[in-house]
């Protein structure tokens, strides 16, 4: 392992944002990163896996550690569950393709969800009416001061909404190694009730469909709303849909009767931020190179050669907008680098 000096970050993060980094390292193994740890000259430490969830706003002046760790194996089955261990450095979408040639189910409603496995977690990433702690088992991660190597079961990690203990009070504190997921291998249960999956099925005329199909369906409905990163700077859905209690919600709807909605339970109901944002203006607009996306307004863009200060001050025009026109507050699901 090699600490290299004043490394580009441009590749390591999906908005494409310009930025350097002091030092850099790549780790792909426990061991490597268990050592670099304990280089007490390193005392600053930045911690980047698939950089599909930061926005990066000025250079870091810190070590950087690159976490690559790859492989996947089969921890735990039986006749009908299949438990997975799944290193960090594994690309999350790449792992969902593997599930489903194996024909195991749990992860297909997950498809092109950008990023690694080791910072699924820390999001509780979800989509289309999933969420990583469907099927989430635990974890492994290093404490960064004791270099000590705990486990984490899905109670310790206290997710919520794009919400867990790793952005909460272990922010800054673990460098998650392992993660563990639990998949069934035959009587799989299919979600196809939440969004445009049903329809997007119909479409391709699929009318009893396999895990396959609504995971075709998902990056269909995906690939039609969201830009590649690769072709377009973005990092996803930039916010949260803020989530409202039914009196908020009423109050809404009287003024707004075709305000779209989620009910979560009798009293809390879910708004899709981007019909907020769309609502106030934003969608397909350019600020030099920062931009909202033309077909989803939840999205920021990267044009080309925005800055991650660029991408923030808009992001900061969106939530003034619309606490002013809707007295909602909206919060970013991007984790922002200052």
């Amino acid at each position: 392992m090699e600490i290299l000096r004043n490394i580009s970050l441009k590749e390591y993060n999906t908005f494409g944002i310009a930025a350097t980094a002091k030092f850099f390292a790549e780790i792909t193994t426990i061991d490597d990163l268990i050592q670099v740890l304990g280089q007490e000259s390193y005392t600053d430490r930045f911690i980047i896996s698939g950089g599909s969830n930061i926005l990066i706003t000025k250079d870091i002046d810190a070590l950087v550690l690159h976490i690559n760790i790859k492989g996947i194996t089969v921890a735990k089955e039986d006749a009908d569950h299949v438990v997975l261990k799944v290193n960090a450095g594994e690309n999350w979408h790449n792992l969902v393709l593997w599930t489903l040639d194996q024909d195991y189910g749990g992860l297909q409603n997950l498809s092109l969800i950008p990023g690694n496995c080791g910072t699924a977690p820390i999001q509780n990433i979800g989509a289309y009416g999933v969420e990583l702690k469907d099927c989430f088992v635990g974890c492994d991660a290093i404490h960064i001061k004791s270099k000590e190597l705990r486990s984490f079961t899905k109670e310790d990690c206290k997710f919520g909404y794009r919400d867990s203990f790793f952005k909460n009070d272990g922010k800054g504190k673990y460098i998650i190694t392992t993660i563990y997921l639990k998949l069934t291998k035959r009587n799989h249960v299919l979600n196809t009730s939440y969004g445009a999956i049903s329809s997007e099925l119909k479409k391709q005329n699929i009318i009893i469909p396999n895990i396959k199909d609504v995971s075709n369906a998902v990056v269909a409905i995906r690939q039609e709303k969201l830009p590649d990163p690769k072709e377009l700077g973005n990092s996803g859905s930039f916010f949260k849909n803020p989530v409202v209690t039914k009196e908020v919600f009423n109050t809404l709807h009287g003024a707004y009767s075709d305000i779209p909605s989620y009910r979560i339970s009798e009293d809390v109901y879910k708004i899709p931020a981007g019909w907020l944002i769309e609502q106030c203006g934003f969608k397909g607009k350019r600020y030099k190179d920062a931009g909202v996306h033309s077909k989803q307004a939840l999205v920021l863009v990267n044009y080309g050669s925005a800055t991650g200060a660029d991408i923030l001050d808009l992001a900061h025009n969106i939530q003034k907008s619309v606490l002013e026109k809707f007295n909602i507050r909206i919060l970013p699901e991007v984790n922002i680098i200052k």
